[in-house]
């Protein structure tokens, strides 16, 4: 299964980036083979639409599921009409968070922060 995680460093022992739509990095991983891609994110910096942009890019790489901290609103309308899971990862490595994921110890994410929060995001917030 292919799952993305959203990533602060471009490793599998970066630390999970909080932020969907405005993580500095996806990592998406083939969950039974540990195969992986990391990806840059170009819309980190942007204006607006960071959401709606990452989502869109998850839909288009075919994965099934994200990991990260949280969800805004766009970013999940994107996802969940794709019918892509969202789950909430911990302040651990990318690997870490897939081998919990993997173990079915990971919430479901149902629920969105307000629009464009990411962007007022500083190091050390929840």
């Amino acid at each position: 299964m292919k799952v993305c995680i959203s990533s602060s460093g471009n490793s599998l022992d970066s630390k999970m980036d909080p932020r969907f739509g405005r993580a500095a990095y996806f990592v998406i991983a083939d969950t039974d083979t540990m195969e992986f891609e990391i990806i840059e994110n170009s819309a980190a910096a942007s204006g607006g639409g960071a959401g709606i942009t990452s989502g869109q890019l998850m839909v288009d790489k075919g994965v099934a599921a994200v990991i990260t901290g949280n969800m805004g609103p766009n970013a999940m309308n994107v996802l969940k009409a794709a019918n892509i899971e969202i789950y909430h990862g911990s302040a651990i490595s990318v690997k870490e968070n897939i081998e919990k994921f993997k173990k079915g110890l990971l919430e479901k994410i149902n629920t969105t922060v307000p629009s464009h929060y990411g962007m007022s995001f500083k190091e050390g917030q929840k």
